[in-house]
């Protein structure tokens, strides 16, 4: 008898995103806008935090990072170029789940996104300083990353496990069948 899977659990929510096809819009209208996503992901406008989570999770929907490395927010006929400090989310929720043979870890943005990490939605650590320590992210669509929070990255150390590629040992986690590395690669 299997276990019911709880309506709030994140594995519940796994998949139930429907986002805009803003890959596929092709705006005539390029503007600037005043919209920052600050380092911490919080939204601003016009340098005053955005107040209202099912704006921002309104915007973060038909945000796009195009060729030219910019992030722009877009609808079929503008687009309007934005600053984003880091990357424009954060993983700020993970939640392991075992089925069959393989582990998967479920994260939650800032946004409520939800994602497995595997070989679509990779999961990386990036150098820091000795001031920051190690900047781990992770895909969540699209090109656009979320860093993953300190109290996120502590949860994956507890699910950690050495594992060796290529002659070396790496301290890393497994995630829908792919290994990632929990160390720099830098």
């Amino acid at each position: 008898m299997s276990t019911p899977i709880d309506p709030e659990s994140l594995v519940a929510r796994l998949g139930t995103a429907k986002h805009p096809p803003v890959e596929t819009w092709k705006p005539s209208i390029k503007r600037e806008m005043a919209l920052r996503i600050t380092r911490d992901g919080e939204w601003m406008y016009q340098d005053s935090p955005i107040q209202r989570p099912a704006l921002v999770r309104l915007l973060a929907s038909v945000l796009r990072l195009d060729s030219d490395a910019e992030y722009y927010l877009v609808t079929p006929t503008e687009k309007l170029r934005i600053v984003v400090d880091d990357v424009p989310f954060l993983a700020v929720e993970v939640e392991q789940t075992h089925t069959d043979s393989h582990q998967s870890l479920i994260f939650r943005t800032n946004v409520n996104d939800i994602i497995a990490a595997d070989a679509d939605h990779e999961l990386w650590v990036a150098g820091g300083s000795e001031a920051t320590g190690p900047r781990p992210y992770i895909h969540v669509r699209a090109g656009l990353n979320a860093r993953v929070t300190r109290p996120v990255f502590y949860a994956l150390a507890d699910f950690a496990c050495q594992h060796q590629i290529d002659g070396q040992e790496f301290l890393g986690v497994f995630s829908g069948g792919a290994f990632f590395p929990l160390e720099s690669a830098e």
